[in-house]
């Protein structure tokens, strides 16, 4: 029975933590934002364009198709993906040109979203660019308000994100993640 309190206690201060990281990220990041002209295989397509009919859009920037993170990631969102676009517009933002992302896309059967940010300052101005130019793996949430694009969000993700289920269930195992890295091919 102490063992139980202990664990719902440790619960506990585990939500109120994640309250005060929800807080904080909105509370770095919100500001109005440009209606920035991103790509897709259709051409130019503007922000504003993206929250296809809700006033909450979720972006996730990767590093690019060349990321098995980035990669593993994407194919979690991917399962969520219907469940997420009731609640928000939901796309992938990289580095790649509309055609190479279209094409890894459909090899990986994900079925939301992509833009290329490819010649824009959208990554780096997001946070989402190191200093040595390096691309940076995150999420952003945005918010229509009026005519205004409001970012309310942002978190940046880690080589073992909350934002992947993957590393949460192998946190379970007794060694963890033992050094275990995504690959693109296991066979």
């Amino acid at each position: 029975m102490k063992e139980t309190a202990r664990i719902v206690n440790l619960k506990t201060r585990l939500a109120q933590t994640q309250t005060e990281l929800q807080e904080a990220y909105a509370e770095a990041a919100r500001r109005e934002v440009s209606d920035y002209t991103l790509a897709n295989t259709a051409g130019p397509v503007k922000l504003s364009e993206l929250f296809i009919g809700s006033r909450d859009l979720i972006v996730m920037h990767t590093m690019g198709l060349s990321c098995p993170n980035c990669t593993m990631v994407c194919d979690g969102f991917n399962g969520i993906y219907p469940h997420l676009r009731e609640r928000a517009s939901f796309v992938v933002s990289g580095p790649d040109e509309p055609q190479a992302q279209v094409a890894f896309a459909h090899e990986h059967g994900w079925r939301f979203p992509m833009v290329s940010h490819a010649r824009t300052t959208f990554a780096r101005d997001m946070g989402f660019v190191a200093d040595n130019g390096r691309m940076l793996p995150g999420v952003s949430a945005f918010r229509r308000e009026g005519v205004a694009i409001m970012r309310v969000s942002a978190s940046n993700f880690h080589a073992e994100t909350e934002f992947c289920a993957i590393w949460r269930l192998l946190d379970l195992l007794p060694e963890g993640a033992n050094g275990w890295r995504p690959k693109f091919d296991y066979s």
